[in-house]
């Protein structure tokens, strides 16, 4: 079943949208979900095929012709070979810009969309897992955790998100001036920035 839908990759590539200019690589990379799911793992972590695969309940091959299209058009690089049940098993880590511009997001496919946010809440409930099962989430009295739910119009939603895009600027800077300051980290932490749109409440009459 692997090979039957890797040949259909391979035969329908020429239906994926086709882009042009610096972003190409990246953007023809993420124009396939399963791609896009992957690659927003491996920016965040060192994994397999076989590991990808599994996560998102796929077919080893089907995922390992993916992996290998990214790394053809050098978004993903390999760090490390093993030998597993008598097989070679190559991790990979994503070598690509980690961010999206509302431009390049607005160019992709909803289905490409659909696979990079779901890899990216995928990748952060692993962190927020670990760090319960390592007692660290609530380790620091001033951890924050907190959640909104606001009516805003159009202006008021622009607005927000210029807040969670100045947020994470200001977060990328503190990072690069503590890896300035020491060789390593003296903690790990991990941040979480969402906005998304709610359904609107029903109201059941009665």
């Amino acid at each position: 079943m692997g090979k039957k839908r890797e040949a259909k990759e391979k035969r329908e590539g020429a239906r994926e949208p086709s882009f042009t200019g610096d972003d190409s690589a990246l953007l023809k990379a993420l124009a396939h979900p399963v791609r896009a799911r992957a690659l927003t793992v491996l920016n965040q972590r060192v994994a397999s095929p076989s590991e990808l695969a599994a996560e998102q309940d796929e077919v080893v091959g089907y995922v390992a012709y993916h992996v290998r299209v990214l790394h053809e058009l050098d978004l993903i690089e390999l760090v490390e070979t093993r030998q597993v049940r008598g097989a070679t098993e190559h991790f990979y880590r994503g070598t690509a810009k980690p961010y999206l511009s509302d431009d390049f997001w607005a160019r992709l496919p909803a289905d490409a969309r659909n696979g990079i946010s779901i890899a990216g809440l995928e990748v952060l409930n692993t962190a927020i897992k670990e760090a319960f099962e390592a007692d660290t989430f609530d380790s620091r009295t001033d951890r924050h955790l907190s959640n909104v739910s606001l009516g805003l119009d159009e202006q008021g939603w622009r607005e927000a998100v210029d807040v969670l895009h100045s947020c994470l600027k200001d977060l990328l800077r503190i990072g690069s001036e503590c890896e300035a300051r020491a060789a390593a980290p003296t903690m790990r932490a991990t941040f979480g920035l969402m906005g998304f749109e709610s359904p609107s409440p029903t109201c059941d009459g009665g």
